[in-house]
């Protein structure tokens, strides 16, 4: 078996220049973590605040963490001190709530709208529509503490490439037609597409972030 060490740095490897690298880490122990970390991973995602809150205080404070699981808004407030990014912001009252605990910790939070690509219906998102709406709403000037950086998606959990690099291209057009609405508050320039399984098609579909955790750690 490979190390952890070893996997990252042939993932690391593989990734264009504008690529980033997300490991996801939930259910991992901290000492495996920690084994990321050595390795040079600084950057963790995480789909439970309570989790991701816990290992923030056990860990080096370097680390940048990213929430990229569905959030509920009574949880905002125990991650709003230390965030990096919330890749996974699906309503505009999660980003008001996302700004108002942002105001109590002095603080701007970068945030992702997740956006709906996938054909199954449990995965969570906004529909083209509902992102626009978000993005011109005049409500949004309001929210001095939060900054939109870009889109987030999940591609359908199948065998076909085909399928998956569609929506990832879908994605991807509506990311760049996205950045007619740029100005202080709104910053297209984040893409976060791609897993474990389908981190290389997104990849060339042109995602900035890839989130990857069994090509890291192994399956759980």
């Amino acid at each position: 078996m490979p190390s952890i060490a070893e996997n990252i740095g042939q993932i690391e490897k593989g990734l264009k220049q504008e690529t980033r690298l997300i490991a996801v880490t939930k259910t991992k122990p901290e000492e495996v973590l920690l084994e990321a970390y050595e390795a040079g991973c600084k950057r963790f995602g995480e789909n439970k605040v309570q989790e991701m809150t816990a290992k923030y205080e056990a860990l080096p404070k370097d680390i940048e963490w990213h929430m990229i699981g569905h959030l509920q808004t009574n949880k905002v407030k125990y991650m709003a001190p230390y965030v990096a990014l919330v890749q996974s912001v699906d309503s505009f009252k999660l980003l008001k709530e996302i700004n108002k605990e942002a105001v109590k910790n002095q603080r701007v939070i970068d945030c992702l709208l997740q956006i709906f690509i996938a054909q199954e219906e449990t995965k969570f998102g906004l529909s083209e529509e509902e992102a626009v709406e978000i993005l011109t709403s005049p409500a949004l000037k309001t929210l001095k503490n939060v900054r939109i950086l870009g889109l987030m998606g999940m591609a359908s959990n199948t065998e076909d490439e085909q399928v998956i690099r569609n929506e990832f291209r879908g994605l991807k057009a509506l990311f760049e037609s996205f950045k007619k609405y740029n100005n202080e508050q709104i910053s297209m320039q984040a893409l976060s597409m791609g897993m474990s399984a389908d981190y290389t098609i997104a990849m060339e579909e042109g995602s900035t972030f890839v989130r990857v955790g069994s090509a890291i750690f192994g399956s759980r």
